[in-house]
């Protein structure tokens, strides 16, 4: 019997830390692609929460903490 069906495997999260920290380590962070039905989105996570955008509105996130990083003062 040939199977009609093919499955995938599809990368949709990443942690991101410091080396040596562990996954749920305070200073890491989690990168997800995530779908609730309407499409899908990024989903960024952290120890105090997440955000969440669609990718089309990622250059403008970007370039907004793009812009608020060269105004950190040292």
């Amino acid at each position: 019997m040939t199977d009609t069906h093919t499955m995938i495997q599809r990368p949709i999260s990443w942690c991101v830390s410091k080396e040596g920290e562990p996954i749920f380590g305070e200073t890491g962070y989690t990168v997800t692609i995530v779908d609730e039905g309407g499409g899908e989105f990024i989903q960024i996570e952290d120890k105090d929460g997440k955000i969440s955008f669609n990718p089309d509105e990622w250059p403008f996130i970007k370039k907004a903490i793009e812009t608020a990083i060269n105004e950190v003062k040292p």
